[in-house]
């Protein structure tokens, strides 16, 4: 089997996506975002997982040239097998696992994270983070925005950033909307969005709008595929997969903060004096709680 088959099927999947049907869009998508699931699920269990019947799943393979559904799924499989490694289950987890119901729920959440973090941290090269950074330290002005949960990973992000990087701004700031806050943007800016599945529409929002004043965009998600109406500069990907309804977040804040490591190295002298200088302030302010002597 051609050992690139994988990588030329998603590669299809991502520059014909505009074209296809919503039914197969969703497809594409479920394929793209977890190409593990799909080399090892059967047509039922990823029918399921995509939300679609096994016969829109049939119609995919046809559009993509293959004679049927296996023939699609083949070189996702045969990638699993050809890369799959074996690792250990810690001690402390398997003490988990016997310490009842609970303690099994733990357990299954903790592989999860263990499994997130790496699949996060694995995808991210030293070329694109270099990249990443040399927008964000060439811009005028940048900007980070979120909404609802992923507001927080946006905070954070900006709270630590903003000693090297002067020029970020989180948005949206009180009660407006972050196209309020991107109205004078251009191209000598740069917006980070972050958002996961199902996407925040009003993020979106401000990735289009951005992207039409020409702002350079960069977008952390679980998927390469977010909206046709537009294509990030940099997509730094990461996995959200959790054992519980809502996003794991681990992996994500694995990636940023790999990301504040590069950005603060980069970044040299100056952004280490203003960090100092930030602490400094902390001290003289009475910022941290002391025992009283």
């Amino acid at each position: 089997m051609d050992p690139t088959l994988k990588t030329k099927t998603i590669s299809k999947l991502k520059s014909d996506f505009s074209t296809l049907s919503p039914r197969l869009q969703a497809v594409a998508k479920y394929i793209v975002d977890h190409p593990a699931d799909f080399g090892l699920d059967s047509i039922r269990e990823t029918a399921r997982k995509a939300d679609v019947s096994t016969y829109t799943l049939v119609r995919m393979a046809g559009q993509m040239g293959f004679e049927s559904f296996e023939d699609l799924r083949e070189p996702f499989r045969h990638a699993l097998i050809s890369t799959s490694q074996v690792t250990a289950i810690p001690d402390w987890i398997e003490n988990l696992q016997t310490a009842g119901e609970l303690g099994r729920v733990q357990a299954d959440a903790a592989t999860n994270s263990i499994g997130v973090v790496q699949r996060s941290l694995e995808r991210q090269t030293a070329d694109q983070m270099e990249r990443v950074v040399a927008l964000l330290l060439g811009a005028q002005n940048t900007y980070v925005t979120a909404a609802r949960a992923s507001y927080g990973l946006a905070y954070y992000y900006h709270y630590v950033a903003r000693m090297a990087l002067p020029s970020l701004q989180l948005i949206p700031r009180l009660m407006g909307s972050a196209i309020d806050e991107l109205n004078e943007a251009n191209e000598d800016d740069v917006l980070i969005a972050i958002s996961f599945t199902p996407f925040s529409k009003e993020t979106i929002e401000a990735c289009k709008f951005a992207k039409k004043r020409g702002v350079k965009l960069i977008i952390l998600s679980d998927s390469e595929i977010i909206s046709p109406d537009f294509t990030p500069d940099e997509n730094l990907i990461v996995s959200a997969v959790s054992t519980h309804h809502f996003g794991c977040y681990a992996g994500a804040i694995a990636v940023i903060e790999n990301l504040l490591a590069v950005l603060v190295q980069t970044a040299g002298d100056d952004a280490k004096q203003r960090i100092e200088n930030y602490e400094d302030l902390r001290q003289n302010h009475d910022a941290y709680w002391r025992q009283r002597k």
